[in-house]
């Protein structure tokens, strides 16, 4: 594997002030994403299901506990996973937040099961159950499944007069995001998002949009309001299945991640510490999110881009930062700040952020050459999208205990079985060699 040449390595510590400064960029790089998953999830749900305190802290003791799992020999950043999100708001709709978090704390238990098998038996059987033909359609209905909510939170829905200033504001968000996306440089180019939502943030103040009330009410210093099963909960598992098939799209992305980030730095962290470890700390990571009540984490390609730009891979620098992640989530007054955010300044960046979802998962398929020329390929992709955007749902009830399988998760599991079981059809080449051994073999008889 070639490495770029490094200027701190995996283990080494950087001096005092630019370990502070290179851990802020991390945050900085995380920061957009990890906050904008509670936001985006509490207005799909129009109620409170996350809170971005808790999501900042279980993003930092995840990344810690990952750390630990790989014992420092890998500088990945976990945070909070967009891939959640619809199945999250479904899962509160289903079964409260008692089911929301006890499917979260099941994609835990799934990335160690998945870890373990992987541990003694290797994992190409885990090629073979996620090929590209099955990831980039899941990856795909991730990104348009939630679309609707993005055009809801601009305005622009069909019956509803345009707010004039909620469109001016969603225009700014979006145009900004895009702009530094294309067009910025160094650092700048790794948080377009961030930027996007601080702009927009700063239109919608001029234009009277932002209500500061919580931020005066808000103390200097809060406690995050977890919730913890038993205490604030009784475990439900009537949501199970609307969340836990989603682990098999963001353990695609954990694999891809880490390759990429191998390639940074010049050693194969899917070797060393292996996919086993990787998958096992990234597991306990969201369990534990999922016990303190936050969402999902996954391994962040943002963060992955700030070792690439800094070339410092130094997991020093990692710890730091998801230690910085905690403190802030017990900022009272900051985390006031981040909720007064306008719908119309989310709706304006999740325009451009639920497309890239969805492109992305167009490119899984294009990079790894999927040949839509066969017609198996077709109808894997063909249903996976169909059901994931159509919202099939499946309920089996048994008595008392009643459990849904619906639109994203439904789809995966399609998609998995249709694509074990569906034979390979037969091209032209296979016909002709199959004709030309018959043949062969008649002449071998006269």
């Amino acid at each position: 594997m070639e490495k770029s040449k490094m200027v701190l390595d995996v283990n080494e510590k950087p001096s005092i002030s630019k370990w502070i400064i290179l851990a802020f960029q991390h945050v900085f790089a995380m920061f957009g994403a990890t906050i904008l998953v509670p936001i985006l999830v509490n207005s799909g749900a129009g109620e409170t299901v996350l809170t971005i305190p808790v999501a900042l802290v279980t993003s930092g003791i995840g990344t810690l506990l990952y750390i630990l799992c790989t014992r420092g020999k890998s500088p990945v950043y976990l945070g909070s996973s967009f891939a959640f999100i619809a199945p999250l708001v479904a899962a509160y709709l289903k079964g409260g937040i008692s089911g929301a978090m006890t499917g979260v704390m099941a994609v835990g238990l799934i990335y160690i099961i998945f870890a373990t098998i992987i541990h003694f038996i290797g994992k190409k059987w885990l090629d073979k159950l996620l090929p590209p033909v099955v990831i980039g359609p899941m990856i795909m209905i991730i990104g348009l499944g939630l679309a609707p909510s993005a055009i809801s939170q601009i305005g622009l829905v069909s019956g509803v007069e345009v707010e004039w200033k909620a469109v001016f504001v969603a225009l700014v968000s979006f145009l900004v995001t895009a702009i530094v996306a294309v067009r910025g440089k160094g650092f700048l180019k790794i948080i377009p998002f961030l930027i996007g939502i601080i702009t927009g943030y700063i239109a919608a103040i001029c234009v009277g949009l932002v209500d500061f009330t919580p931020v005066v009410e808000a103390t200097f210093f809060s406690m995050p309001e977890f919730a913890i099963p038993f205490i604030s909960y009784t475990p439900n598992f009537s949501a199970i299945l609307t969340i836990a098939p989603i682990a098999l799209v963001t353990m695609a992305e954990h694999i891809g991640d880490h390759t990429s980030l191998s390639n940074i730095i010049g050693k194969d962290l899917l070797k060393e510490p292996g996919l086993d470890k990787t998958l096992l700390g990234d597991g306990i990571a969201t369990f534990v999110a999922g016990l303190l009540g936050g969402p999902a984490n996954t391994t962040y390609g943002e963060n992955t881009s700030v070792v690439g730009m800094t070339k410092i891979a130094s997991v020093w620098v990692i710890g730091l930062a998801a230690i910085f992640a905690i403190c802030l989530g017990f900022l009272g007054k900051f985390t006031a700040i981040v909720s007064t955010i306008p719908n119309a300044v989310l709706g304006g960046v999740s325009l451009l952020l639920y497309g890239f979802i969805a492109v992305n998962g167009l490119k899984v398929l294009i990079q790894n050459q999927v040949d839509f020329g066969k017609t198996k390929n077709v109808i894997v992709a063909s249903a996976m999208l169909v059901l994931g955007l159509g919202g099939a749902a499946i309920s089996i009830v048994s008595g008392d205990v009643s459990v849904t399988i619906s639109g994203m998760s439904l789809s995966a599991i399609i998609g998995i079985l249709i694509n074990l079981f569906l034979p390979e059809e037969k091209d032209e080449t296979d016909k002709e060699k199959v004709k030309s051994k018959k043949e062969e073999k008649v002449k071998e008889n006269v």
